[in-house]
């Protein structure tokens, strides 16, 4: 059964509430041992502690340059010491514009349903995502649990639904027929949507996957490959879901950089180097205004931005 048969089901349901602008939660928000299994909170927990000052190795991006971490707990008043493996700039570009022309080909319908398939192995990753926003954030446990856990999860399957709606919206082929009087013309069409290309997502320190996954999951569903540009002290929360998403990629044969982690300090920061890059079209941002009008006055951007809590719908 393809990703997308498995979850076809809940990407109808997502689309139904998205046209009829209901309440959908395809991931409980209550933290209940009913409901993610009695240990699923203390699993969580030691999930966390276990990287704690070590070297974040899950994710498949291959031959780091370095390792760098300057995360610090609020809670313990001390640094996590955990370290992220770091890539130059050219490096990521080069590796998103290889994967990206494998990730256009992939039918749509497919990328749906493993980026849905992403989300439900990062479900079970929900509690040890909310300690690692508690010691990167500050934040309190149930905003930790709900915001970075099963809302931003449900927020990325919004995305999804969204997309692939509208990729779904135009036949991609037709026998177009007009009536000639003494013979019809016939014409065989096909179309294809066309990606933009290289999608960077620049995360926040206050919620590190909230609002960064729209983003991600937006851009990729449509094709797009994506470069997560985390906030340096807020890196352990978007890191584990880059790293089931690059899981995923990785057993259904595809290249793992179609979606990257790209880790800096704030020594040595690598965002304006990525952001005014030619190959990057797409950019979505959550941050401080002053930033904010820096990037949408990039030329041959399209630029998405949340500048203190005003986002471009509003």
């Amino acid at each position: 059964m393809s990703l997308f048969k498995k979850h076809e089901n809940t990407i109808n349901k997502a689309i139904k509430a998205l046209h009829e602008r209901t309440f959908y939660a395809a991931y409980p928000e209550h933290p209940a041992p009913a409901i993610y299994g009695e240990t699923a909170d203390a699993d969580g927990q030691a999930s966390f502690k276990a990287l704690v000052g070590k070297k974040f190795e899950e994710l498949a991006q291959q031959s780091p340059e370095g390792w760098a971490g300057q995360e610090e707990s609020p809670y313990l008043q001390d640094a996590l010491k955990i370290a992220y493996p770091t890539f130059s700039t050219s490096t990521l570009i080069d590796r998103a514009n290889q994967a990206f022309h494998q990730w256009r080909k992939v039918d749509a319908a497919e990328r749906a349903g493993i980026l849905v398939e992403s989300l439900e192995r990062i479900k079970f990753r929900f509690f040890e995502i909310a300690y690692a926003t508690m010691h990167t954030t500050g934040q309190g446990y149930m905003m930790a649990f709900q915001a970075s856990g099963p809302h931003a999860a449900d927020r990325a399957l919004e995305a999804i639904a969204a997309g692939h709606e509208e990729l779904q919206r135009f036949p991609a082929k037709a026998l177009w027929d007009k009536p000639m009087g003494k013979y019809n013309l016939q014409i065989n069409k096909e179309w294809r949507a066309v990606p933009k290309g290289i999608s960077l997502v620049i995360g926040c320190s206050t919620f590190p996957t909230w609002n960064s996954v729209t983003g991600i999951y937006g851009s990729l569903v449509t094709g797009n490959s994506v470069i997560v540009k985390p906030h340096p002290g807020a890196i352990l929360p978007i890191a584990i879901f880059v790293a089931e998403i690059q899981k995923v990629l990785v057993e259904n044969n595809l290249d793992p950089n179609i979606c990257q982690l790209a880790v800096d300090t704030f020594d040595k920061m690598i965002t304006k180097e990525l952001a005014e890059h030619k190959e990057v079209k797409l950019i979505d941002y959550t941050g401080n205004s002053a930033f904010g009008n820096y990037l949408e006055g990039l030329q041959g951007k399209t630029v998405f931005t949340e500048k203190t809590g005003v986002n471009s719908v509003i």
